[in-house]
């Protein structure tokens, strides 16, 4: 249920005290034995809080000492690029990092102006770096010098969050073979109190590392990506807002260099964001596919052509327009390939197939099969789709939370973690390459393929439960129909790649389910879609619950 101060503006009690959070930081040690306060890698890393001590000077000793430990035994031995985004617990975290990095004799590079790293730019960096060594992700063994990174970020979680992720040398989220292992050898460092880890005074670590020009790096490639020049030439005026993070300086540094009429929104960084509106359940929280959390930026939709919010760490985009206000990430994703497929792109594979979650939106499939186009259709993760973006194979991935990137225009690699700056400016492109928005070309693809009705709602789930959803076979679903129509599939893999989904997956000629358990609360997940309106959309919510508790046996 919605909180009824949803999309209202902060006030003094929302806020964390910064100074307590850095202090929980510094002063609570996680009990290797609460489950809670263990390191665990989601889809984006270690995420959690230093008031639940769940994010703690601790872990961030041991999650790094790990790394160390695995990129040495994977024989890594180049550079290490490390970004922190505007979250209160970033810096504190990266102070940490770098104090065990350069114990490690790490070569470590960090922002040259000391300022914030956008994930997006992280991920440049390392596969700029790694150019001509990396040609697929499991090509890492013949090379030496081989860069990778860590970048320090919760996303789009609130203020009270932080959050740690390793990239390795193929600039994407690391797989799971990878995170089981440096979580597992994490914990035990937590366990033994921390003997083991190698650390050298802040103030050494610091003077020791090296620096990096992200941010030029990143903005003055820019043009190889998306069509800056058409921007420009057609006058696009922009309004760009970061959401106070990781973004604030690229966005005005893009607008300076590429000449566009460019406003950054919102210039300010504050760790307890106190600009914000609250989202959907009075939690501030950096969501920039939210209506609620994006309320300010809709409200000056009209002094823009094209309007975008990102994330803290700027994976993520979001697009507002002013006929439509914030377009539904499955809308933006829609046209978007559309647009790249359609002819926009004519250095890619002409073979190269359209990556999508199965959570994302059933107007790709359809898309797809107008373009006459494959479709891989694979887990929640972004990490799925770091194959395909490496050897343009796959020139576009993305996926229903509003993360996606895609290749350069003669097909090689850009980044293979979400770009939020880069899907950003490509409505931009959109705009003025095809003289129309995105919401108004959404409305084309309605027009053809029909009007889907989406939603996600969460259902209660303990531990064990969600156990054992994540665990389910095809075999445990004994209904036959879904909302009036025959099941025409039930899947625990991804049809794409065959890979286990941690969940279920039900589907019909114009409606579809999934459901997935929550990695951080008692819930699971229930996507779902129907092609023929709200009414039949509600109703497959409805049967999807008592499928699920059939095959769970409650």
């Amino acid at each position: 249920m919605n909180s009824p101060r949803a999309g209202q503006p902060a006030e003094p009690s929302d806020l964390v005290d910064v100074p307590h959070l850095v202090t929980s930081y510094y002063t609570l040690r996680p009990d290797p034995d609460d489950i809670d306060q263990q390191v665990v890698f989601g889809t984006s890393g270690h995420r959690g809080s230093s008031l639940r001590t769940a994010f703690n000077e601790d872990h961030i000793l041991a999650t790094t000492q790990a790394i160390c430990d695995y990129r040495k035994e994977q024989g890594f031995d180049g550079p290490l690029f490390i970004g922190r985004d505007t979250h209160g617990l970033s810096e504190p975290a990266w102070a940490s990092a770098l104090e065990v990095l350069v114990a490690n004799d790490v070569t470590v590079l960090v922002d040259a102006a000391d300022r914030y790293t956008p994930t997006p730019a992280v991920s440049h960096a390392i596969l700029t770096a790694n150019r001509g060594k990396v040609t697929g992700v499991g090509s890492l063994a013949p090379h030496t010098g081989l860069a990778d990174g860590i970048v320090v970020t919760p996303s789009h979680n609130p203020p009270s969050d932080g959050g740690f992720k390793y990239n390795p040398p193929h600039g994407g989220p690391a797989d799971s073979d990878a995170t089981k292992v440096i979580a597992a050898a994490a914990n035990a460092y937590i366990r033994a109190g921390l003997d083991g880890v190698r650390r050298v005074p802040f103030e050494r670590a610091r003077a020791t590392v090296g620096s990096y020009d992200f941010l030029g790096t990143y903005v003055d490639d820019l043009p190889n990506v998306v069509d800056i020049a058409a921007v420009r030439e057609a006058g696009i005026r922009i309004g760009a807002d970061p959401l106070g993070g990781a973004s604030v300086d690229y966005w005005g540094a893009i607008a300076e260099r590429h000449g566009l009429d460019l406003t950054v929104v919102n210039p300010l960084v504050d760790a307890t964001w106190r600009f914000m509106t609250l989202d959907w359940d009075g939690k501030i929280r950096m969501d920039c596919s939210s209506p609620n959390a994006m309320a300010s930026l809709i409200g000056k939709r009209d002094q823009y052509l094209i309007a975008t919010g990102n994330d803290a760490d700027s994976d993520r985009h979001g697009i507002v327009t002013p006929d439509a206000g914030l377009l539904n990430p499955n809308h933006y994703l829609s046209v978007a390939i559309q647009y790249l497929y359609g002819g926009a792109r004519p250095g890619w594979r002409s073979d190269g197939f359209i990556g999508k979650t199965l959570v994302s939106s059933s107007m790709i499939d359809r898309v797809a099969e107008d373009l006459g186009r494959r479709l891989v259709e694979v887990p929640v993760g972004f990490k799925w789709f770091v194959p395909g973006l490496l050897d343009g194979s796959g020139p576009f991935g993305g996926e229903e939370s509003a993360g996606a990137s895609f290749v350069r225009f003669d097909g090689s690699v850009w980044t293979t973690d979400k770009d939020g700056i880069l899907l950003a400016l490509l409505a931009s492109e959109i705009q003025a390459r095809t003289g129309k928005s995105p919401s108004q070309l959404y409305a084309e693809l309605v027009a053809a393929h029909g009007d889907p009705a989406y939603a996600r709602i969460d259902a209660p789930a303990n531990r064990e439960e969600k156990a054992k959803l994540a665990a389910l076979s095809p075999d445990d679903v004994t209904a036959d129909s879904l909302a009036g129509e025959p099941i025409t599939a039930k899947l625990t893999k991804a049809p794409g790649n065959g890979a286990a989904i941690g969940g279920l997956k039900v589907v019909t000629e114009s409606a579809w389910f999934a459901a997935r358990p929550s990695g951080t609360e008692d819930v699971y997940k229930i996507y779902a879609e129907s092609f023929r309106g709200p009414e039949h959309l509600a109703q497959v919510q409805a049967e999807a619950k008592e499928v699920v508790s059939a095959a769970l046996g409650s």
